[in-house]
């Protein structure tokens, strides 16, 4: 059975990129910083069907916090195979009144994390020779969104980060990707208002929200062997949003 690290899986898309790549075979690490019980609620709904999870706590935007997750899980379930770098936060404000502590915190989870946690995980892909990432980003990172210049600038550094760490890992076959969703109905979008919600839907072709299972089954494709010679790319699953 190949093990999957999912950042940030307690809620939204993350809980459904659990309960999507459980339901297929996967062993999953559910990680998660502040919501313990709704982690433990993903995990005990993915043993309930049979699968196999288990909860990891760690602030992934400590490089520390970060190596040690990787080795928790390499230690506690099979050897980990694969990285769903999903943790992230947002927070809505105009440029010119963002502080530098706003800043700090949205890029150290967003991009950061997602590299303390690669770094880790990218030693034992090369030693196992294989393996997949799988940066979850924003299609704000493609069109930028007014309000949002930090969440998406560090959307945006994931793409850089994927494509070189692609060549890096690619003589193991690791493959490492980025999918840019568009807005999905999660907790973090929840509290959007109509009229914002509407507009927004008036850009997008299909004309709605996303829903965390349709992100989830990209990724579940993006970790298979259907996907094994896709590496460095960036899929914009947003209803053709970008």
């Amino acid at each position: 059975m190949k093990t999957v690290l999912i950042t940030g899986a307690s809620r939204g898309i993350g809980r459904a990129l659990a309960t999507e790549l459980a339901t297929n075979g996967w062993a999953v690490a559910v990680h998660y910083n502040s919501h313990a019980e709704e982690a433990e609620a993903v995990a005990e709904s993915i043993r309930a069907q049979g699968g196999v999870a288990q909860t990891f706590c760690a602030d992934v935007s400590d490089p520390a916090q970060a190596d040690t997750l990787v080795r928790e899980v390499e230690k506690q379930l099979s050897p980990l195979t694969a990285l769903v770098a999903n943790a992230g936060i947002l927070k809505s404000q105009f440029t010119a009144f963002t502080s530098p502590a706003d800043w700090r915190r949205i890029v150290d989870t967003n991009l950061s994390g997602a590299f303390y946690t690669t770094r880790a995980v990218a030693r034992l892909l090369l030693r196992h020779k294989g393996g997949r990432i799988v940066y979850v980003s924003s299609c704000a990172a493609l069109t930028g969104e007014p309000l949002l210049a930090a969440y998406a600038a560090s959307k945006s550094g994931l793409f850089g980060l994927a494509k070189s760490v692609a060549r890096e890992v690619a003589a193991s076959g690791a493959t490492v990707n980025v999918i840019a969703p568009g807005p999905v109905e999660t907790d973090m979008t929840s509290g959007t208002p109509d009229e914002a919600r509407q507009r927004l839907c008036a850009r997008i072709p299909l004309g709605r929200y996303a829903q965390p299972g349709e992100i989830a089954r990209v990724a579940r494709f993006l970790l298979s062997e259907q996907a094994a010679y896709i590496t460095g790319q960036v899929l914009s699953v947003d209803g053709g949003l970008v």
